[in-house]
């Protein structure tokens, strides 16, 4: 059985998410089906009490049985289901809910999936080396295609933008001389849940060049409203440029024609949400102060600098381990393997804060 007032308090998290945060309705779909998870754990128990019941809930989904009973669920299904529930706890607290006031926020820290059950998969992302890799091999003038591809790998690195908001850009949303998108989807750009953010690029200047050169082909061929990932017309080998709207399979052919440039540069493929991981680690790696961190979080579109640090600290824990372990020099081999062995057992949660303390540090 299900408490009706935990129902009820799940029903009114998603009224707030509509009404105040704007979530469009798929995604509070998501959401619902995800808190669905929660309220069956809880049972009859009042969420109020939720640091009493047990399992925990974080080891509760992890025994959870996946599609067609296969063992456990996906990775990055049960991050979802954790970190939203984690998410409708900080909520109630906010809110002021009666009987909330007294969880711990201990307690809603630990509503973290654990670190093995997130695949290898999600922590892949596109290096600045791969890119420039990318993007600088030589290609014939002629061929428009590749250099536009060549061009969307360019700004997706610089950008971190989605594949669905890069692919809805149009030329009169990108300002490349004040290096800004104005994703904002009352000018057509596709954010996820209708956001809308004027974002930053990268000061990477092998990648803006060939962003600059690409955007002056396509401001002096287009309208401004036509797409900058622009269309192309092909026939009997001559490209011409097309100022068509993007239609509902664009992002397949995003998909299709990155394939192929990986293929000629001679790299591995990766998705365009690999470019969006390099952005955020690029910049997180480079953040100096908690304002750097907090404007990778905001460029990125994160609704909190919360959401920006459970998606990436996993990246990047190797290289906190790294900075943890030089530190200090070691006289001795020992002392250091048993650095590394702590900072081995520390959470993903406690890396990052280490991380901040440690840019904060160097920065002063």
């Amino acid at each position: 059985m299900v408490s009706r007032e935990n129902y009820h308090l799940v029903k009114a998290h998603l009224k707030y998410l509509r009404e105040v945060e704007q979530l469009s309705a798929a995604s509070l779909q998501r959401y619902w089906f995800w808190l669905k998870h929660l309220l069956l754990w809880a049972g009859e128990t009042p969420l109020s009490k939720a640091p009493g019941i047990r399992p925990v809930f974080p080891a509760y989904i992890s025994a959870l049985s996946g599609r067609r009973g296969e063992a456990g669920l996906a990775g990055i299904s049960q991050k979802k289901i954790i970190t939203t529930a984690r998410r409708l706890f900080l909520w109630t607290k906010t809110m002021g809910y009666r009987g909330y006031a007294q969880i711990p926020a201990a307690w809603i820290d630990t509503l973290r999936p654990a670190r093995f059950n997130i695949s290898n998969d999600e922590h892949i992302f596109i290096t600045l080396e791969e890119t420039i890799q990318l993007v600088t091999f030589p290609v014939d003038p002629q061929d428009l295609a590749l250099r536009r591809d060549q061009a969307a790998a360019a700004m997706l690195f610089l950008s971190g933008a989605r594949s669905s908001a890069f692919t809805s850009l149009s030329i009169q949303v990108v300002d490349i001389k004040a290096r800004c998108l104005y994703q904002w989807p009352d000018l057509g750009v596709k954010t996820k849940n209708r956001k809308k953010a004027t974002t930053f690029l990268l000061p990477i200047p092998k990648l803006l060049e060939v962003v600059e050169a690409w955007d002056d082909v396509v401001r002096t061929e287009l309208p401004p409203t036509a797409p900058w990932y622009a269309t192309i017309y092909n026939r009997w080998g001559e490209q011409k440029l097309m100022e068509n709207s993007p239609g509902e399979n664009r992002n397949q052919m995003l998909i299709k024609r990155l394939r192929r440039l990986f293929a000629a540069a001679g790299l591995a493929y990766k998705s365009a949400h690999k470019f969006r991981h390099g952005h955020a680690v690029y910049g997180l790696q480079h953040a100096r102060t908690m304002a750097d961190y907090k404007a990778v979080s905001m460029n990125l579109l994160h609704h909190d600098i919360e959401v920006t640090d459970s998606l990436y600290a996993p990246i990047l824990s190797d290289e906190v381990r790294e900075r943890i372990a030089g530190l200090s020099p070691m006289s001795t081999a020992q002392p250091k393997d048993e650095l590394i062995s702590f900072v081995s057992s520390l959470s993903n949660a406690e890396l990052s804060k280490i991380m901040m303390t440690i840019a904060d540090r160097l920065a002063s």
